[in-house]
């Protein structure tokens, strides 16, 4: 026997739906703008069956503030639960929707002072010489250079060009707007939050493993324990192995450990990946590369100070050497040529804690969440068709920090691919019922998703400011394009609407709504020239 979903069936009770949330946000200021603290009160509707839902109210502890100089934070967290399709985990896990709440404050201080939305910004963004920075909650950012990415992005957009752009659309009697969103993707993550919500679960680990060893041949392969689903896991760990041991990265060859002899690990959740798996894949390496070094340092009778290592030749500065195959032999079948105290063969594992994990947080309940905090600032332009309500995005700009890149095309389509799905969150997906809990979205009729059609061209600039806490200064980069690209295009369709004198704070801005706003806007302007 076997059970066949229809999609109103997976829809309506097998799949899961996003943060359905609700947000008040109280924001105290000053008269040049400069925030100095924030309320929030996040209502989250997770459905029949919460399971980890709830935890997605949690994450955002680690960036409460968003990427801003905020003293002081009040948050409620309030998770319900309803006869609604169950909520689950979600790219960003709960941060998007805290984003988009935090830069629509900003930009309603900047409305409400007549100052200019970027500048708001650049006041309150966390200046580069600041770093490390603690947040509200403990959690310490570990490095970035904000303004530096805004200005790069702004100078990609050629923003005074922009401007004049679409004032010159709107003259021509266009809906057209510029959005701006400067956004924290918290990478890395622990258990931390977890204990906020239960003090009996003590949880501090969320470990990740890599095992890698040097065949007599001199074949080099790495072990994983945590399964891809296109996040390029394997060309990530071949390219840090291939680092550490100076090898080609194509002839290192990455194989997935089976349950029974997998290693310990905790997914990919949590923008994590790239710190965790290859830091794990960096330190293995780094010991198998140690035992190369050790054994040409016996046989030279030297420390192994004294010795350099070139594309895996071990040479001192006489002129002695041996090469990467030399000491491969050695290790596998020459046991008289090898140090007294170490095994034949070559492999190490290596277990990686999170970096600054491994603690409880403390009775005030300040914590360090995640180790790593990467940086976007997304500028969006679009138009609103003043009869349909249809939103098209004309052009898409961000700015990204990721600390450094250990593969650009990776990062670049985590970037791409989470852009096009914080347009679906921001324009499109909704899982929507009647009075009656009818679910009313149970095809694709129904939910809409964003195509090739309605993602534009989208221009990227780097920035690249490492972590202290990590191999190589990486962050985390899974998460990226989503967790502000909702924040950006609200912010746009806001701006198209301005000159009508209307707003709107709901996500997803679907057509039906905006419609209906138009209209509200036109019926109010045929009124008042009555």
């Amino acid at each position: 026997m076997r059970l066949i979903e229809d999609r109103l069936e997976n829809m309506s009770g097998g799949d899961a739906h996003g943060p359905d949330r609700i947000f008040d946000v109280g924001v105290a200021f000053e008269g040049d703008g400069t925030i100095r603290s924030l309320r929030l009160r996040a209502l989250d509707d997770v459905g029949v069956y919460p399971g980890r839902a709830p935890l997605q109210l949690g994450k955002p502890v680690g960036a409460i503030c968003g990427p801003y100089q905020v003293k002081s934070v009040e948050y409620e967290a309030i998770s319900v639960t309803t006869n609604k399709t169950s909520q689950t985990a979600v790219r960003g896990f709960g941060q998007a929707p805290t984003n988009v709440a935090i830069e629509m404050a900003v930009d309603r201080v900047a409305a409400y002072l007549g100052l200019d939305r970027i500048e708001v910004r650049r006041r309150n963004l966390i200046r580069a010489d600041q770093f490390p920075y603690t947040i509200p909650s403990g959690s310490e950012y570990d490095s970035g250079d904000y303004h530096t990415v805004l200005d790069k992005t702004l100078d990609l957009a050629d923003f005074d060009r922009l401007v004049a752009r679409r004032d010159a659309m709107r003259a021509e009697g266009r809906l057209v707007g510029i959005g701006i969103a400067t956004c924290l993707e918290p990478g890395g993550g622990n258990s931390a939050f977890e204990p906020l919500f239960n003090p009996a679960n003590d949880t501090t680990t969320w470990m990740e493993s890599c095992q890698v060893k040097i065949d007599m041949t001199g074949q080099i392969t790495a072990i994983i324990a945590t399964s891809t689903s296109g996040q390029g896991h394997e060309t990530l760990v071949s390219t840090v192995v291939g680092e550490i041991l100076e090898r080609d990265p194509d002839t290192i060859r990455v194989v997935h450990a089976d349950t029974l002899s997998g290693m310990p690990t905790n997914t990919p959740v949590a923008s994590r990946m790239a710190i965790m798996l290859g830091g794990a894949a960096a330190r293995a390496a780094r010991k198998v590369k140690a035992d190369l070094m050790r054994i040409a340092a016996h046989n030279f009778g030297v420390e192994v100070d004294a010795l350099t290592y070139v594309d895996g030749m071990v040479g001192t500065g006489d002129g002695r050497s041996l090469s990467f195959a030399d000491l491969v032999t050695i290790a596998h079948r020459k046991m008289h040529l090898m140090p007294p105290d170490m095994e034949p063969g070559l492999q190490a594992t290596s277990v990686m804690q999170v970096p600054q994990g491994g603690t409880l947080p403390t009775e005030d309940g300040r914590v360090q969440m995640y180790p790593c905090y990467s940086f976007e600032a997304h500028i969006p332009l679009v138009e609103i068709d003043p009869d349909t309500g249809r939103v098209a995005i004309l052009a898409y700009w961000i700015g990204h920090d990721c600390g450094t890149v250990i593969n650009p095309d990776i990062v670049r389509g985590m970037i791409n691919g989470g852009i096009a799905h914080g347009i679906g969150a921001a324009l499109y997906e909704k899982f929507e019922y009647d009075e009656d809990g009818q679910h009313l979205s149970g095809s694709f009729m129904d939910y809409l998703l964003p195509s090739a059609h309605e993602v534009p061209d989208i221009h990227l600039v780097e920035h690249f400011t490492p972590s202290p806490h990590t191999e190589f200064g990486q962050k985390g980069a899974g998460e990226a394009g989503y967790l502000g690209a909702p924040a950006a295009i609200a912010s746009a369709v806001n701006d198209a609407l301005a000159p009508l004198g209307v707003s709107t704070s709901t996500l997803p801005m679907r057509m039906r709504d905006l419609e209906a706003l138009l209209s509200e806007a036109r019926a109010r302007s045929e009124t008042a020239a009555e």
